[in-house]
């Protein structure tokens, strides 16, 4: 069927396949896709059109990739989504030198590099009363001559992520959980060396293994309306340096009551497109502590989806067909996996089991990477081994949390 949209993703990992399936599930339509690299979930699939371009995260690069594809299909409605922090903050900034017949449903620019920035943002949560963990904004010239209000282990990670991976370093992760002082200081010293060049976080470690995270994944509209929100209960995480924080395991969950003090802080801020925040319960006080914001659907956003709530409907529906739609508060049950079943029972607490195997029994999971109508050979076959590299990962990296 011919549809008057072509959604045109940025990436190649989970969170690009994921939305392409989104589409192609709900409309039969083959997303156009530019990544960087010949490799991922996305490469090799039938569902995109995958383009390869080292230079795609080049903002010159990033809007003539832009220009082409909305001249390709010039009758059409363009849809520009940005699967990376990258690449929403360059769909952002550069959103009002797109062709006509493209859409980015972002905030600005400027408003964007306030929310992706840890600081600014924790500021903000302090302005709307949402909870986080205790923090400490660390500065370069600060050197080891600063004090902490909360005791060891410590989790250090960079304010701006984008600055952060631009300049790698031996040992570099995406979240660093120091157990004592000296082993903090070694890391700051690191980032610094390499080159980074924003301010550093330090919290307080909230305890608690994996199923103390969440996950809310919310959709505003173009009048900056909340119209869905979805929480997942973590029940799993990827432990790999590079990996860590990675959802997965998720099962669905009704929204608590964050999800109201999430919804008016979106609204009063005009935020539109997705949103996506992480959140870890603090079972010291009972409260749900909020870690960031990603300005987009996250990695995992086919849990939304697989939950009954197809993201690329809320997209076209509000975008293209310009309606109004309903304010929704997911509440399907659901179980969301991209490690093996063993794997899954082995390292999720027994108490979750029997949920995740009636959800199995009625038919109840989904496994984002395999799509029944996406089954070339050769992307199979690299789907399933890098689903048994887990079995390894997990031997290797998984330290349960206390």
């Amino acid at each position: 069927m011919e549809h008057n949209f072509q959604p045109l993703l940025f990436g190649g990992d989970i969170n690009v396949y994921s939305v392409a399936r989104a589409f192609h599930e709900a409309y039969g339509v083959k997303s156009v896709c530019f990544g960087k690299f010949a490799s991922g979930p996305a490469y090799g699939s039938t569902i995109l059109d995958y383009r390869v371009c080292p230079q795609n995260e080049d903002a010159a690069t990033f809007r003539k990739n832009v220009a082409d594809v909305a001249a390709e299909f010039a009758g059409k409605t363009v849809l520009v989504i940005g699967c990376g922090d990258s690449y929403v903050k360059l769909a952002a900034e550069n959103k009002d030198t797109f062709p006509p017949n493209c859409v980015a449903a972002t905030v600005s620019g400027a408003l964007i590099n306030t929310l992706i920035n840890k600081q600014t943002f924790y500021e903000l949560c302090d302005q709307y009363g949402i909870d986080h963990p205790g923090t400490f904004i660390y500065r370069r010239e600060m050197g080891h001559d600063f004090t902490l209000d909360f005791q060891p282990p410590y989790i250090c990670k960079p304010a701006n992520g984008v600055a952060y991976w631009e300049h790698p370093f031996p040992g570099n992760e995406k979240v660093f959980t120091c157990p004592d002082r000296k082993s903090l200081e070694e890391v700051l010293d690191k980032v610094y060396a390499a080159g980074y060049p924003d301010t550093m976080i330090i919290q307080d470690f909230i305890p608690g293994d994996d199923s103390y995270m969440r996950v809310l994944t919310n959709y505003s509209d173009r009048n900056g309306k909340v119209k869905l929100m979805c929480m997942g209960h973590v029940l799993l995480e990827e432990h790999t340096p590079h990996g860590i924080g990675n959802h997965a395991v998720i099962l669905t969950e009704p929204c608590g009551e964050i999800a109201e003090k999430i919804r008016a802080f979106l609204e009063d801020i005009g935020y539109v497109g997705f949103s996506n925040f992480d959140i870890k319960y603090d079972q010291r006080d009972g409260k749900y502590k909020v870690f960031e914001i990603n300005c987009r659907q996250g990695r995992s956003n086919y849990y939304v989806t697989g939950a009954g709530y197809n993201i690329a409907k809320l997209l076209v529906e509000d975008r293209v067909e310009g309606k109004d739609l309903p304010f929704v508060l997911a509440d399907n049950p659901s179980l969301w996996r991209v490690v093996p079943r063993k794997v899954a029972f082995r390292y999720i607490v027994s108490d979750y089991h029997q949920e995740m195997k009636d959800l199995m029994r009625q038919g109840r999971e989904v496994r984002p990477l395999f799509y029944h109508k996406d089954r070339p050979l050769l992307r199979t076959l690299r789907m399933e081994k890098n689903l048994l590299g887990h079995f390894q990962k997990f031997k290797r990296y998984y330290q349960r949390k206390s």
